[in-house]
C-alpha cells in the first residue's frame, strides 16, 4: 500500500466519523461555548467540517501563512445548521481526495512550511503535516462531542459505543 492509498483510506474513515458528529449539531447553538476562554461551538463544528481542505493545501501549496501581515485573507461564512456543516464536509473531503489522488508518495516526502506573520513555525515533510492534520481533526471532533454532551445533544459512536449510540 502506498502512502497516498493509506491516507485516502484514513480520510474516508475520518470523514464518516466527522459526519456522525456533525449530524448531531443543534441549530441555534452556533455561539454557545462552555467557558469564557473556549471556542464557540460553531467555530469548532466548522473546523470539523473543513479541516480536510488543509490536506489539499499541504499537497497543492508549498507553504501557508496562517497569520499574514494585514490580517487573514480567508473569510468563513458561519454554518448554522447540521446540513450546512455536512455540505461543507463533503466539499472539503472531495478537495482532499482529489489532491491525494493527484499526488505521489515522492511529492509527499517533500518539505511543506507553515508560517505565521512570514516566519516559519513548522517545517516537515508533507506526509507528516498531513498526519498531524488527521490528529488535529480528531482532536477538534472530540472537543465537539464534549460540547454536544454539555448542550444536551446526542454523542455518536465514533471509535466505540457512546451512552447515546451503541452501534458497536
Amino acid at each position: 500500500m502506498t502512502m497516498t492509498e493509506f491516507m485516502l483510506a484514513e480520510l474516508n474513515r475520518e470523514v464518516e466519523r466527522s459526519r456522525r458528529a456533525l449530524e448531531q449539531a443543534p441549530e441555534g447553538k452556533f455561539d454557545w461555548k462552555p467557558h469564557d476562554r473556549s471556542m464557540i461551538f460553531g467555530h469548532v463544528a466548522d473546523m470539523v467540517a473543513t479541516i480536510p481542505t488543509w490536506i489539499a493545501m499541504e499537497i497543492n501549496l508549498n507553504e501557508l501563512d496562517i497569520a499574514p501581515a494585514g490580517g487573514p485573507t480567508m473569510k468563513r461564512e458561519p454554518k448554522t445548521t447540521s446540513a450546512a456543516l455536512i455540505t461543507a464536509l463533503d466539499a472539503s473531503a472531495a478537495e482532499a481526495r482529489a489532491a491525494l489522488q493527484g499526488t505521489t508518495d515522492a511529492h509527499l516526502e517533500t518539505t511543506w512550511l507553515l508560517k505565521a506573520r512570514g516566519q516559519v513555525v513548522q517545517s516537515a515533510p508533507r506526509y507528516e503535516m498531513i498526519q498531524d492534520t488527521f490528529n488535529h481533526w480528531a482532536h477538534h471532533r472530540g472537543q465537539m462531542t464534549v460540547y454536544l454532551r454539555l448542550m444536551g445533544s446526542k454523542v455518536p459512536a465514533l471509535f466505540g459505543p457512546s451512552a447515546d449510540d451503541n452501534r458497536f
